[in-house]
């Protein structure tokens, strides 16, 4: 079974619970909650993971589970790992945490050191998962904390979560992951609220799952296609159908970081398709005074959520997962959560865009044209 769910798509299961935890002052306390409450074991496939006020309260909780008996397995990416100081490894480790590294970085690789794992998902008991785009880090808390929703998840849906943690563990380490009694209860409970979930995910070139997914619902959309991204570099297929939804009168919105975000680069290079969408009917709002790090789509009733950026980079060099959702109430919640957000946005106006400078135009093209030769030789 562990092999042949990780190589065709996951199912649709029915009988789940969802909820939305907006920002880090509501989905840190929520996880690190979740932890203090494990049972028998914790699991955690993380991109990034950084030393300092976040990571602390993370370790600490991490060392008292596994203080308690509670079996803590950690898969972080080698990459996103590097700001994790050799202090708080220590600790882990000698506290008896298991503490693994996605794909170590190393010179004899070249350019196999550009596949990373990008997902970010806790996972407790079997019973109950985290998933969205928030790493282990400071940048998710205080005042100018980056704009984040995860979902909690309950239900039959974590199964799939926990065969998706154990096929990529095992690539990296011998150690055994715990399944417990819930893991084949899952497949027949009825959940709490019988909300259709579904777990997709990419496997850096090889699997674009998510993207295919995405594009169907795109094409089949009956109203509405709202698009949160924290970088958007979109495939010439994702351009088209975005396109085509406005021209056939569906409500098509961006919602793309303004001045606030950590690569200012790519915001150039993915703000060189503003003209041609904006033409055709695209709305697109950039978020004001922090930076959006929200990955969320929603199609009419249903709704993607989690690591996966809709850019060409992540679908070619990274792992990524997402929560998939199927219900009218979700979704509504989800449109109020991105309604405050389009409302913290100022809205780019064709007729303004084309009046923009020449400057402007020549960093869209410089890091434009960057991103593409990246694309071509990489």
């Amino acid at each position: 079974m562990l092999d042949l769910l990780t190589h065709t798509p996951f199912p649709w299961r029915n009988g789940n619970s969802i909820r939305f935890l907006v920002d880090g002052h509501q989905f840190y306390p929520a996880m690190l909650k979740g932890i203090e409450n494990a049972k028998k074991y914790i699991l955690m496939e993380m991109y990034l993971f950084e030393s300092g006020k976040v990571a602390d309260k993370f370790v600490n909780a991490f060392i008292a589970a596994e203080r308690r008996g509670i079996d803590v397995q950690l898969l972080v990416d080698a990459y996103g790992g590097l700001g994790l100081s050799k202090d708080d490894r220590l600790r882990l480790l000698h506290s008896g945490v298991l503490l693994v590294f996605y794909n170590p970085l190393t010179f004899r690789k070249l350019k196999k050191n550009l596949f990373r794992t990008h997902r970010k998902y806790l996972l407790i008991d079997g019973v109950r998962v985290f998933v969205g785009g928030a790493g282990i880090t400071d940048d998710f808390q205080g005042e100018n904390a980056w704009r984040e929703t995860v979902v909690e998840v309950q239900g039959d849906v974590v199964l799939d979560w926990q065969i998706l943690f154990t096929k990529n563990f095992k690539q990296w380490s011998d150690s055994v992951v715990p399944e417990c009694a819930e893991f084949s209860k899952a497949i027949t409970s009825k959940g709490i609220k019988g909300i259709p979930a579904r777990v997709a995910f990419t496997t850096g070139g090889a699997r674009l799952e998510i993207k295919k997914v995405l594009l169907n619902r795109m094409n089949d959309s009956s109203n509405a296609i709202w698009f949160a991204s924290a970088y958007f570099i979109p495939s010439r297929k994702i351009r088209k159908a975005l396109r085509k939804a406005a021209i056939n009168g569906k409500d098509v919105r961006l919602l793309l970081p303004g001045k606030a975000t950590d690569h200012p680069a790519v915001r150039y290079a993915s703000r060189r398709y503003y003209a041609r969408l904006l033409r055709y009917g695209v709305r697109i709002f950039e978020y004001q005074g922090r930076f959006t790090h929200t990955k969320m789509v929603l199609i009419d009733d249903w709704l993607t959520i989690g690591s996966s950026n809709m850019d060409r980079w992540n679908f070619r060099w990274n792992l990524e997962a997402n929560q998939e959702i199927k219900n009218e109430e979700i979704t509504k919640q989800a449109y109020k959560i991105m309604q405050d957000d389009f409302n913290n946005c100022t809205e780019i106006r064709y007729y303004e865009w084309t009046k923009r400078s020449h400057f402007q135009r020549f960093k869209e093209w410089l890091w434009g044209r960057l991103d593409i030769i990246l694309m071509k030789y990489l």
